[in-house]
């Protein structure tokens, strides 16, 4: 029985979609593991265990660092840099010789006999090994006290000069201090004074210079920053390296930048590949997870996941000593700034850059300036007009520009330091100039191609859809064209109320414009549609519940409609959720009246939903419900169209059917005050006109048409008019089969 329980759970979780995305990540990981890894081979298909396999010949002339000459050179500078030393308290040596002073006085006043101010000295400072020491003795003890003031005055003097100079520890140590104490005494010293005051200074002199380790080491490091680096330079067509040589720091050095990769992969190697490339793997999901998680649907994971494979396929392909500047960063940049978002591209190609600068060896210059780049990019692309195409072309234009001046900078710091070559400079600069502006064009015209792929929606693909010669649209404005112009209105609702709470706009009016094609099914069983054909209302012939069905019906039909027509499920939502889940009074009201409140309920007069959970079908509901309330009231003041828009907004907040949507009450605030400006623009008043005006334009009014009219407009006309008796028809016979069904 245990068991049984053990292989249940060992199947459920195989069979689990936790473990399908473990076993995604797994293969996205090992895959760009594989493909980056796989350009280490071709170093260890040339070198075997540190020995050149075959000759290797220079394609162009290269000029390497031979870095273990130039660090033996300077740790050979560096060592012939002397000890810094720097002065310590003098004043602590000249008081121990007013101390000795004071002292020699005080024995000489004492009360007692010669011997005992002999030993007391004798204590004071030793004299053993001094030649002269009776001399010294009788001097100190015997000699006038002008005299002795005079000797300890010359002392203080040339113990001045001493420390003016300086003592070392070196000089301490070697006993020369009584040669250097000689040699800086006072000029006029006399004879029988020197040996004197050479015996006072002895007792009281220390070392006052001491090493400045800081300083020293400093001095060392600049000694070794000015040593030139040694450079080797290998011509046009000379051997790199020979067959059966070994390859040394320098020759590696120079195949490296032959363009060489000389990273000997071994499997430890690619385990540290493959953990930084599961490590930045789960940095990108973890902060979709925490705040993009829309973006973790499988369509936007794999356009991610196809633009980095397809990145680091081109760096591995690309020609030995090819520039990395003319990878396709900045065509990542764009491409992931508009299907999925500028952060989220800003993230996916900084961790791009990370991968590919550590497997594939790049400098550190070529990480900061495409990272820079892609914060530039981040912003720009957010800024694009997406109704001009040429915008995007002008922001990869920018990114090459930025991209210009970034490398600049970056090179001309560098030549402070060391000698960088200036076809490298212009060459790179062309490269990166060139690469921002060719991949905008790429990505022009890739963008159709990936978004019917990955079926994301960009605002290309919306500017597209808003178009109103597209098939749906034409025929909703030939065969329902008041359920058509409602929608225009409501778009221009949308439109404005998205921009004002910083939602998207562009979705928003073409999510309104698509959001009733359901009513292509049954046109004249909604209002808008029954005056332009000049009908009775069918629900009149129909009982509530018949009608309710017909109506609540038009969003799961306007689905189909969208599908069979390949519109994008972005679109698709605004069908769905436009009337989320709300009731339809009018019927409901009906059936209350005709069958009685007991036998009602609610719940079987709503839609089916779902609730709006986006801001942009939240304020289509809001719009759809406004534009149709203020249109019923004709001649609303402004009074009135703010009542029926609180009114509405404060319904779909009680019902909860905003429940979903991310909306907060300050937006709806905003909303409101949207709708209101634009729907007293849409109320507006026209002046009469005058009687001549209305006489002139009687008299030319068979004229006008005439000059009006082209063979377009009249073959439209006729399709309409041929239409209205099949429409009629449909109606008509829907009604009589629905009423035998039912």
């Amino acid at each position: 029985m245990i068991k049984s329980e053990y292989f249940d759970k060992l199947r459920d979780f195989f069979t689990s979609s936790r473990f399908v995305k473990i076993v995604y990540l797994l293969s996205f990981t090992v895959l760009i593991t594989a493909i980056i890894a796989s350009q280490n081979f071709l170093f260890q298909s040339i070198i075997d265990n540190g020995i050149s396999k075959r000759d290797i010949i220079a394609q162009k002339t290269l000029t390497v660092e031979d870095v273990k000459r130039t660090e033996q050179h300077k740790r050979e500078i560096s060592q012939k840099i002397e000890p810094i030393l720097v002065p310590a308290e003098d004043d602590f040596i000249k008081s121990n010789l007013e101390t000795l002073q004071n002292s020699i006085f005080q024995i000489r006043k004492k009360e007692s006999s010669q011997k005992e101010k002999i030993n007391d000295l004798n204590i004071l400072f030793d004299l053993s090994d001094n030649p002269k020491k009776d001399f010294i003795i009788d001097f100190l003890l015997n000699v006038d006290e002008p005299s002795l003031r005079e000797a300890f005055d010359k002392a203080t003097s040339s113990l001045s000069n001493i420390l003016q100079i300086g003592i070392t520890e070196n000089d301490y140590e070697r006993d020369n201090i009584n040669k250097v104490i000689q040699n800086n005494l006072v000029s006029n010293v006399s004879k029988r004074q020197v040996s004197v005051i050479t015996a006072l200074l002895e007792q009281v002199i220390v070392p006052n210079l001491v090493v400045d380790d800081a300083a020293t080491e400093i001095a060392k490091m600049n000694a070794r920053d000015s040593v030139k680096p040694y450079k080797v330079t290998f011509q046009k067509g000379e051997k790199i390296v020979f067959e059966g040589e070994p390859v040394t720091r320098l020759k590696r050095d120079a195949l490296r930048e032959a363009g060489y990769n000389v990273y000997e992969l071994n499997w430890q190697g690619i385990l540290s590949i493959y953990i930084l490339v599961l490590l930045v793997t789960l940095i990108f999901i973890a902060y979709l997870k925490v705040f993009e998680k829309k973006f973790l649907e499988p369509r936007y994971m794999s356009l991610a996941g196809m633009l980095v494979a397809l990145t680091c396929i081109i760096a591995v392909v690309l020609p030995t000593g090819s520039s990395p500047y003319i990878l396709p960063i900045p065509g990542v940049i764009i491409i992931s700034a508009i299907f999925l978002n500028p952060r989220i591209s800003f993230l996916l190609s900084t961790l791009l850059l990370t991968i590919l600068t550590v497997g594939m060896q790049y400098d550190a210059q070529f990480i900061i300036i495409f990272v820079i780049l892609s914060l530039i990019g981040m912003i720009t692309i957010s800024k694009i007009r997406y109704s001009r195409r040429f915008d995007l072309i002008k922001a990869g234009f920018n990114l090459g520009i930025a991209g210009v001046l970034i490398m600049l900078s970056l090179y001309f710091i560098d030549k402070c330091l060391i000698d960088v070559s200036n076809y490298l400079i212009l060459r790179n600069c062309v490269f990166i100039f060139i690469n921002g502006i060719l991949d905008s064009i790429i990505v022009l015209g890739a963008s159709p191609l990936l978004e019917n792929t990955f079926q994301i929606i960009t605002p290309y693909g919306l500017a597209e859809l808003g178009d109103h010669n597209q098939p749906l649209l034409k025929r909703l404005q030939m065969e329902a064209p008041g359920t058509y112009h409602h929608s225009l209105m409501v778009s221009t609702l949308c439109e404005a109320a998205a921009e004002a709470i910083g939602a998207n706009p562009i979705l928003a009016r073409v999510g309104a414009f698509y959001h009733d094609i359901g009513k292509l099914k049954r046109p004249l069983f909604f209002v808008e549609n029954q005056s332009y054909f000049s009908i009775e209302n069918p629900h009149n012939k129909l009982n509530p519940r018949l009608s309710k069905m017909v109506i609540t019906a038009h969003p799961k039909d306007g689905v189909e409609i969208a599908k069979k027509n390949g519109l994008p499920n972005v679109i698709c939502d605004f069908i769905l959720q436009h009337h989320g889940e709300g009731i339809a009074k009018y019927f409901y009201n009906q059936a209350l009246m005709e069958e009685g409140a007991e036998n009602v309920k609610e719940e079987q007069f709503r839609y089916t939903g779902p609730k709006p959970d986006s801001k942009e079908t939240a304020i289509l509901m809001l719009a759809d419900a406004v534009e149709s309330a203020v249109r019923a009231m004709k001649g609303a003041t402004a009074d009135e169209i703010e009542n029926i828009i609180d009114k509405i907004i404060v319904e779909r907040l009680n019902d909860g059917q905003l429940a979903d949507s991310p909306l907060t009450l300050k937006d709806l605030k905003v909303i409101a005050l949207t709708f209101s400006r634009i729907l007293r623009g849409m109320q507006h008043n026209r002046i009469k006109y005058q009687e001549d005006v209305a006489k002139e334009f009687e008299k030319n009014k068979i004229e006008i048409p005439n000059k009006i009219l082209d063979e377009d407009l009249e073959k439209k006309i006729k399709e309409l008019e041929e239409s209205k008796p099949k429409l009629l028809n449909d109606n008509d016979n829907w009604v009589e089969n629905e009423k035998k069904d039912l």
